[in-house]
């Protein structure tokens, strides 16, 4: 496992040549690399900043590049693309723990490995490159980074929750809705498991999801019956 060193000195001019920018204000990196735990000027301001500037780039791009979606689906795609799990496949192609500034506990929990705080960094690099440059500027190394995630992005479809995706293949051929019920609860308030039973009567199919919370058991559930709906759809 990767060990870092406390030297609170990245080498912050090989960082630029990752990100493919020069800085004017070099000290507008160092503070989008510095954590909350290493003191008051830190990164969460350029954070909040970066966050904004990525919606917006990605949300453009997803406009222009799929003229004939909805709504619905370009929130979709933004969403799969904005959220940690795609900051932080950035963060690694940067090598971005190797760069950050972390308080002394925070270092030695391994805070250079966390995917949240990864996530958050690569967020206030963009600020400090939007507040260093200009929005064209900072938009050409989003879309740069997130080339790969944005040529190899699901289709809409494929991201909609287990539950939207039933619905909405029942509503295609005029079928009721399914029906949710909690059949089971167990282990104390902090640490229950919810079992719940998704049932479609016309079809006359049923299945369960176990779970932390209902929300998640009814999804599950919901992503059990989905492959059986369809096997009956395609046979008629």
């Amino acid at each position: 496992m990767s060990k870092k060193s406390n030297s609170n000195q990245p080498d912050l001019p090989r960082l630029e040549k990752l990100i493919n920018y020069q800085f004017n204000k070099i000290e507008l990196l160092n503070e989008a690399v510095t954590h909350r735990s290493a003191g008051a000027r830190n990164n969460e301001r350029l954070e909040f900043l970066g966050d904004s500037i990525l919606n917006f780039v990605i949300a453009a791009d997803l406009f222009t590049r799929y003229p004939g979606s909805s709504e619905g689906d370009l929130s979709r795609l933004r969403a799969s693309l904005v959220n940690k799990e795609g900051l932080f496949l950035v963060s690694q192609d940067l090598k971005l723990g190797d760069y950050l500034i972390l308080g002394s506990g925070e270092l030695k929990s391994g805070g250079f490995r966390r995917n949240s705080i990864l996530a958050d960094t690569v967020e206030a690099i963009f600020g400090a490159v939007y507040m260093d440059s200009d929005l064209e500027c900072c938009r050409d190394i989003i879309l740069r980074l997130y080339n790969e995630q944005l040529e190899n992005i699901l289709d809409a479809d494929s991201l909609k929750d287990p539950k939207t995706r039933l619905q909405e293949l029942l509503q295609s051929r005029k079928f009721s809705l399914p029906k949710y019920d909690v059949i089971e609860i167990v282990g104390k308030a902090h640490n229950q498991q919810f079992t719940v039973n998704c049932k479609i009567e016309k079809l006359e199919l049923e299945t369960e999801g176990k779970a932390s919370n209902r929300r998640k058991a009814e999804q599950q559930a919901a992503d059990k019956i989905i492959p059986l709906v369809q096997e009956l759809f395609n046979k008629n």
